[in-house]
């Protein structure tokens, strides 16, 4: 069992490592991006990826605090579903008005692989060909769509 400072030290070694395996890719606009922290361009809408001793994700997250505007941003990405589909190859799952870890109201679309363990170093592996394929995608996807969130800004 790991102190609360060391999980802390090694989820920290296992994004910067990620992150320095990630420099090399240019996003879909060729520019140099800071995967690991995803910028959408958007309050309130982001691309979060997380491990922790049992399980792995990645999502599309929308914390706005009025639910009445997440529940527009979640119809517009519906309206772009099959495009989502396409960029990734796979179903994500779709929630609507959930709460987070932290008791807030958030919505999400995200993909989950279990049995893996961020403070496994024989599990980086799995972790990262879970991740960059993904991050990669919405990039992707986003890159297609973005602009057609513009009203909702």
């Amino acid at each position: 069992m790991y102190s609360k400072e060391e999980a802390s030290k090694l989820k920290q070694t296992f994004w910067t490592t990620f992150g320095q395996y990630m420099s090399a890719v240019p996003s879909s606009d060729g520019l140099k991006i800071n995967w690991i922290n995803y910028k959408t361009g958007f309050k309130h809408l982001s691309f979060r990826m997380d491990a922790d001793k049992k399980e792995a994700s990645i999502a599309i997250e929308i914390s706005h605090p009025d639910t009445g505007i997440q529940a527009l941003f979640f119809e517009q990405f519906s309206e772009y579903k099959k495009i989502l589909e396409n960029c990734l190859g796979e179903v994500w799952l779709w929630q609507l008005h959930i709460k987070n870890e932290h008791g807030k109201v958030i919505s999400r679309i995200s993909r989950q692989i279990d049995s893996v363990s961020v403070f496994k170093q024989t599990d980086w592996p799995i972790l990262i060909s879970f991740f960059k394929p993904r991050i990669i995608a919405l990039d992707e996807f986003w890159a297609m769509v973005k602009d057609g969130f513009e009203v909702l800004k």
